[in-house]
């Protein structure tokens, strides 16, 4: 059996993406994939993000497609739309509830958690995560001003990894951005894919129990 530590990933969307902007790179999210499970027993790499449903099309559309189909699990939910006291659209879609309520039922099957982003609101749930055993490393930055990552989850994190740092192993190259936009291969494994099974920890994060959970289960 492999002695490499059980790792998660949890990719919150949003922070990721205005991180990755401010820092000038985009992520190859297949590179990202493939480094982490190169290293690690990778457990599950989730990727979070809210979307307006009444659009006829989403520019995050192909992207989300893309991860649905190659390897991620996809969590979303539709944005919510209201007017503020001065008259103004406003649109609100935060995912922290279902990153905490995944990180927090997937904690006793894995070592190590990885979180991409730099929300202090998330600073809770990472202490709980440690409280159960489980090492977490937060990825964000600071090379920008000011800083993407809230100062207290990164004081709270086991470790911090700043991802200006890791362009060079899951940065996508300038060249493949219009292929990669026009969704090159996004498809390629639907026809491949096999149904879901039923509902569960085998169904929603991939990881068959073992004989005592099966036990505790029935």
């Amino acid at each position: 059996m492999s002695d490499k530590q059980r790792t998660a990933v949890f990719i919150d969307g949003a922070n990721l993406y205005a991180t990755t902007k401010a820092l000038g790179f985009d992520i190859d999210y297949k590179r990202l994939l493939k480094d982490f499970q190169s290293r690690d027993n990778l457990i599950r790499a989730f990727y979070y993000t809210a979307m307006i449903e009444d659009q006829e099309y989403s520019s995050i559309r192909p992207l989300i497609d893309w991860l649905d189909y190659n390897g991620y699990r996809v969590v979303t939910k539709p944005v919510k739309e209201f007017t503020d006291s001065a008259g103004r659209r406003k649109i609100k879609g935060n995912m922290d509830i279902e990153l905490a309520i995944d990180a927090l039922e997937l904690a006793p099957h894995i070592d190590h958690m990885v979180l991409f982003s730099g929300d202090g609101d998330f600073r809770s749930l990472v202490e709980a995560i440690q409280r159960r055993g489980v090492r977490v490393s937060v990825v964000s930055t600071i090379q920008t001003q000011p800083a993407m990552i809230a100062d207290d989850l990164r004081r709270q994190a086991d470790e911090f990894i700043d991802l200006a740092h890791l362009a060079g192993r899951i940065g996508r190259d300038p060249s493949e951005r219009t292929a990669r936009a026009a969704g090159d291969g996004p498809r390629r494994d639907f026809a491949e894919r096999a149904p879901r099974a039923n509902p569960g920890l085998e169904s929603r994060y991939g990881i068959r129990p073992g004989p005592s959970e099966e036990e505790s289960e029935g």
